[in-house]
């Protein structure tokens, strides 16, 4: 019997490999290692769960087979070492590497586990690595849609050997086909796998109350086959919302002192707390849980929550062996850090079958979980959405407590893809017939919403490509400009664009026709009345332009004003809710947004903007202050007004109320102004009969116009938009002489020394890095200062609305020196960037200066978190925030100590990256 033209004969290596797993191929597994045996790459899409990273150990044993190379990244570390561990256990620890930017074990093995970061530098700096390379595995590949780090992938696509086959590993996004598309044009013959079936089927529930519904009627069906809501969930929940309106006209309760209480609304609703909905799993036999909270703070007070409750989900078997793990886990852990780690009530909730995971954990306290979670010994873990992304973490049940989270702005409803991820943990292959997802009802839920995610089983993958700095360097001196220019329009970004144009074009084609239309009906595209409401739009742009001029004009002499104040002057607030005499008690710093303390005659203080002030006369006097005012102490502040009130007598003093009358006539001052409304008064269009309705004809003509007019621009923008924005970073480059342009086109373009520098820094900030090296703006820092200055461009304060800026706090010459340079560089940096109209680089935040310092001097954990509430807010950062930001702080020290060209700053990075890993940060979690 001969076999079909698409398998292979029984001696292939996939019949070998298939051979040793205790599974059979699913189809999609089967298609997707047939493609690459037969030498093709492939991108596999396929949910969570469903087994994609088999496809990934094929290319593994395929490389090996041949006695070749295979690289297998991952986007975050964690994930790494996760899959290290896999591969280690099937093909022993000799032929498997890791490379994780801060670990590097057996690096010079055939198969090589890495974050894609690593293999990105590795083909920049052409590294021999790469030499006998045949394989490379991008696993969770969708991450290319990340702001932060998609570019990277897009990088090591565009830049791979073409000899080498690239096997991709995504999540179901929609538009798997354009994403195969766009690889098949820069990595040649590839195979797209789309599967869209769970091998474990997944289960919809609402919980309300304590009651567990289906969300779908599963035996009924709508006309076009869509699932229907379940009839039952339906009538309970109005039968409740019912109940509760009911409620609304019962007589209020009276209060303590027998009186009516009018602001107590009965309600029946009460949400099940977190001990109650773990209980109704567990009676249904729904645990091992993962329930979703969208804050870090939730997840851990969700922990707490149920550790006051009787709520034990382990027996003494499972805690002995809990207890076993972590102290294997956690015995290097110094025992005088355990209490602000918070390691006791961990330790508990772990025993007791419960714990939270979140990015603000310790990383080993993280990854101890995640052990615990995956042998079935911890039962319910509360979680943010970050374990969505990749950690193998998969649960029986996934419990949503809400729809809606905070996206860094505003929160905002879940999209359907990002339901179908979380959701996507429920059902454990191989141990779970089925799994299931609940969501947890209140009274603003409408199971219509819930089954609009449920059954919207995808989602777009949209590339964050951009050339960086870093990025630009490294192609002019890889390949030169015009065919650096060549590959970023072979980008996903720009494929993407393009496409999008072919729309744009239909949409101005369309405005083109409207245009027409609208123009015949006021007698042709020449009309007078075209013309004429032309003229009444420049106008009243012209009035409008005047206003925010003398608006700015205004708001810039309160800005000098206020900065011109010094301490004891008296002044007049003519503006806002503080109205009336103040005395300065603090002159402002700032003298761009200038914001001075101030006391009113009313015993209120604070800082004053130009919302307050306006500047328009000059103080009224001066008065003596103590040399220390305790403004927050109300006694201080009673005496101080007192005070006031006494030296302003006999002052004159204008009312605050009286505001400055702006003449009728003062927007006529414009000639241009004057002589656009003559030409409107002279127009023939202006003494037409039916002149408004004819105007309002024209004024839609405009309005389609402009329209069309934004169409066109976005068209042009999305034509070749990369290379254009890589030409501006280039002008940028040459311009702070990192490139050096040969001539006057800059056809032939080179990597200065500076230039070779900025090629070896990987930061988000990598441009302020360089020009800080070379301008040695940190020369003769200390170690820990170093540790310091460099923690300030890698920093980014977490759900601020900018960088903290603390240099009254910081401890010592040198590194106020720094920091001050740092800045200042920053400030130069960002205006050149506005004028090359590149998305400015973000200013340093200075709010782990304290705290890296101390740790670096001290090695003491609960001082260097204090030191880490920058603002004074009572806030510290979390252990596993304070060790995470450590590590970027050591992976820069790490790129400054290979690059600096002073040796002495050299020298001073090596020492601080040994005073920097010591202690919890040391202690891996991997």
């Amino acid at each position: 019997m001969t076999n079909p033209p698409d398998t292979l004969p029984g001696s292939s290596e996939l019949a070998r490999f298939a051979a040793e797993l205790p599974f059979a191929l699913d189809g999609f597994q089967q298609r997707s290692c047939e493609a690459l045996e037969r030498g093709h790459g492939v991108l596999v899409c396929a949910p969570t769960g469903a087994g994609k990273t088999v496809v990934g150990e094929f290319a593994v044993h395929l490389a090996l087979a041949a006695g070749r190379k295979c690289f297998y990244t991952t986007p975050i570390k964690a994930l790494s070492n996760q899959k290290h561990t896999d591969l280690v256990r099937r093909y022993g620890p000799e032929r498997i590497g890791l490379l994780t930017g801060d670990m590097s074990v057996n690096s010079d093995a055939p198969v090589v586990v890495m974050t894609t970061e690593v293999l990105r530098n590795m083909l920049y700096a052409n590294s021999p690595a790469l030499h006998g390379l045949s394989h490379v595995v991008m696993d969770e590949v969708h991450f290319l849609a990340d702001r932060m780090r998609g570019a990277v992938w897009e990088e090591v696509i565009l830049h791979l050997p073409e000899d080498v086959r690239l096997v991709s590993l995504s999540a179901t996004v929609s538009n798997a086909e354009e994403f195969g598309g766009w690889i098949q044009t820069v990595r040649g013959d590839t195979t797209v796998v789309v599967d869209e079936h769970r091998p474990v089927p997944l289960w919809q529930h609402v919980l309300v109350g304590k009651r567990m519904f289906d969300l779908f009627d599963y035996d009924a069906r709508s006309a076009d086959s869509q699932l229907l809501v379940d009839p039952d969930l339906v009538r309970h929940i109005a039968h409740r919302r019912e109940a509760e309106r009911l409620t609304d006209f019962r007589p209020p309760k009276s209060d303590r002192r027998g009186g009516p209480n009018r602001n107590h609304r009965p309600t029946l609703y009460r949400p099940p707390s977190r001990p109650d909905v773990i209980t109704a799993l567990d009676q249904e036999g729904l645990l091992p849980a993962i329930t979703f909270v969208f804050s870090r703070a939730g997840c851990d007070a969700a922990v707490k929550q149920c550790l006051r409750s009787s709520l034990r989900l382990t027996t003494d078997k499972d805690r002995a062996r809990i207890a076993e793990v972590i102290d294997r886990r956690c015995g290097d852990l110094p025992d005088s850090d355990l209490e602000v780690l918070g390691y006791y009530e961990w330790r508990e909730g772990l025993l007791r079958g419960l714990a939270a995971h979140h990015a603000g954990m310790l990383p080993i306290f993280r990854h101890t979980v995640e052990e615990l979670f995956t042998a079935g010994l911890v039962k319910a873990v509360f979680a943010t959405e970050t374990l969505a992304l990749g950690i193998n973490m998969p649960a029986r049940t996934v419990v949503l407590e809400r729809l809606v989270k905070f996206n860094g702005e505003q929160h905002a409803p879940l999209t359907p893809g990002e339901f179908t991820q979380l959701t996507g943990r429920a059902g454990r292959r191989g141990i779970d017939i089925e799994g299931h997802a609940v969501v947890l009802w209140h009274p603003d839920l409408e199971p219509a919403e819930v089954a609009g995610l449920a059954s919207t089983r995808t989602f777009p993958l949209k590339s964050s490509f951009a050339p960086s700095y870093n990025m630009t360097i490294n192609l002019v001196q890889q390949m030169g400009p015009e065919a650096a220019r060549r590959l970023l329009e072979r980008s996903f970004a720009q494929y993407q664009a393009d496409r999008s144009v072919v729309g744009l074009v239909r949409g101005a084609e369309r405005g083109d026709r409207m245009l027409d239309e609208i123009a015949s009906e006021l007698g042709g595209p020449d009309s007078p009345m075209i013309d004429y409401v032309r003229l009444r739009a420049k106008i009243s742009e012209r009035e409008r332009a005047q206003a925010r001029a003398s608006r700015l004009q205004r708001r810039g002499a309160a800005t000098d004003a206020l900065a011109a104040l010094r301490r004891g002057d008296i002044i007049t607030i003519t503006q806002g809710r503080r109205g009336g005499l103040a005395v300065v008690l603090e002159a402002a710093i700032d003298s761009d947004d200038p914001r001075p303390l101030v006391l009113t005659e009313d015993r209120w203080a604070g800082r004053i903007s130009s919302a307050d002030y306006s500047g328009s006369a000059p103080p009224l006097g001066t008065m003596a202050l103590p040399k220390r005012v305790e403004h927050r102490q109300p006694r201080v502040r009673r005496d101080l007004a007192s005070a006031l009130r006494s030296a302003a007598a006999g002052l004159s003093v204008p009312s605050a109320k009286r505001k400055r009358a702006t003449p009728a006539d003062e927007l006529d001052i414009d000639p241009e102004l004057i002589t656009l409304r003559a030409a409107m008064q002279s127009h023939p269009a202006h003494r037409v009969a039916d002149r408004e309705a004819q105007a309002r004809i024209g004024e839609r003509y405009l309005r389609v116009e402009r329209d069309n007019a934004a169409l066109r621009q976005k068209i042009a923008s999305a034509t070749n938009s990369l290379a254009r924005t890589f030409d501006r970073i280039v002008g940028l480059l040459t311009e702070r002489g990192f490139i050096d342009a040969r001539d006057s086109e800059s056809r032939d373009l080179n990597a200065t020394d500076d230039g070779r520098l900025l090629a070896r820094i990987y930061s988000e900030s990598d441009l302020l890095v360089a020009e800080c090296l070379r301008t040695g703006a940190w020369n003769g820092l200390a170690p820990a200062e170093l540790a310091a200055v460099l923690s300030a461009v890698v920093f980014e304060t977490r759900g601020s609305d900018g960088p903290v800026s603390q240099a009254h706090e910081v401890p010592t010459a040198g590194l106020r020196r720094a920091l001050a340079q740092t800045r200042r560089l920053s400030g130069q940096l960002r205006a050149d960037e506005i004028r090359h109209r590149i998305t400015p680089t973000r200013e340093p935040d200075e709010g782990f200066v304290a705290a890296v310092y101390r740790w670096a001097t001290t090695g003491d954990l609960a001082s260097a978190l204090q030191a880490s509430d920058a603002t004074g807010s009572g806030t510290q950062l979390s252990a596993g925030d304070f060790v995470r930001w450590c590590r970027q702080v050591l992976d820069l020290l790490d790129q400054v100590r290979n690059a600096a060209p002073h040796p002495p700053l050299r020298a001073a990075a090596k020492r601080a990256i040994d005073d920097v890993r010591r202690g919890v940060v040391a202690v891996d979690g991997g």
